[in-house]
């Protein structure tokens, strides 16, 4: 029995270690503190380098299995590879009904330590300098083209709004509000929910909770690489986008869907920013943030798709 103890106590340190080295791999083996500060020289102090560091650490730990019948009937199955354990965060009351059996069923695994962890450098450099050119664009507030105003935010200065949607997996908690908090201005109780349920394994810590977007900054920067990784609906998740992994089916691509940059900004803002020309200026901003990250890591996308000026929103 000692033995067998031993065994499992040096199998998990070494998990540990080899998801520790990962997750970090992607701060400390692209850039430094310094370096991150002058990416974003008038942020607010709640981003820090630190912080962001310690959010890719601790994501890195969990993966989730999702399957689907159909679009939008789910069952999620949460593994902490700490523990090794699993844990069904979310079944949809319909996933056993025969009618819902008799739709389309697929399954997707996401691993968060696959965050900037691709073999190729220059993969990592550019889905870096993607995050970062969304992260910026979302919590910016400056003076435009200058490119220095990123995660000044950390919650939208119109607080007056609930975003409250009907939901019957992540019902909004009475009195409390969802407007857009943390790197990625997490918006809506449904987007709350779905992300406590990924990242804590409880869907009521962010839904009780939204206030700990704006006051814990490592939860914020989680829930910015929960977005980035995890597909939602029949949206591909922006990691696969701008990692490759992705390709748009016949169908897609007659909706002008093309891997690149542009494709990231129908996940993230499609509705308000696609398929209405060249000079959507929030695309556009999007787009210059990206050019300007690019530049900062030494890399360049040659045949990006970097706009969605053609490309169908998504629904909803």
């Amino acid at each position: 029995m000692k033995n067998k103890l031993s065994t499992i106590l040096i199998l998990t340190l070494y998990l540990f270690n080899v998801c520790f080295t990962r997750a970090n791999s992607a701060v400390s083996g692209y850039f430094s503190e310094k370096e991150f500060n002058s990416f974003f020289p008038q942020r607010n102090k709640f981003y820090s380098y630190a912080s962001f560091a310690k959010a890719i650490s601790e994501i890195s730990f969990i993966k989730i299995k999702i399957e689907k019948r159909g679009d939008w009937i789910y069952k999620i199955t949460r593994t902490d590879k700490r523990n090794n354990k699993e844990t069904v965060i979310r079944q949809n009351k319909d996933w056993n009904e025969t009618w819902a059996k008799a739709k389309p069923y697929s399954i997707s695994t996401v691993d968060y330590a696959d965050f900037c962890a691709s073999k190729n450098i220059n993969v990592n450099k550019k889905e870096l300098a993607a995050l970062f050119a969304h992260i910026a664009h979302e919590t910016r507030n400056g003076i435009n083209n200058k490119y220095n105003d990123g995660l000044m935010l950390n919650h939208e200065l119109d607080t007056n709004a609930n975003y409250t949607v009907a939901n019957v997996t992540y019902p909004a908690v009475a009195g409390k509000k969802y407007y857009g908090r943390g790197p990625i201005q997490l918006s809506y109780n449904s987007n709350y929910g779905f992300a406590s349920d990924c990242i804590f394994g409880n869907k009521n810590i962010l839904l009780k909770n939204p206030g700990l977007l704006n006051t814990n900054p490592v939860t914020a920067f989680e829930t910015a690489i929960y977005f980035w990784m995890t597909p939602q609906g029949a949206k591909p998740s922006p990691h696969d986008v701008i990692t490759g992994k992705w390709k748009p089916s016949t169908a897609e691509s007659q909706k002008g869907y093309k891997p690149g940059f542009g494709m990231t900004i129908n996940i993230v803002n499609g509705a308000l920013e696609c398929n209405k020309g060249n000079d959507v200026a929030a695309m556009k901003d999007r787009i210059g943030f990206y050019q300007y990250f690019l530049k900062k890591f030494n890399v360049t996308d040659a045949n990006c798709y970097c706009d969605c000026a053609k490309m169908v929103p998504y629904p909803g």
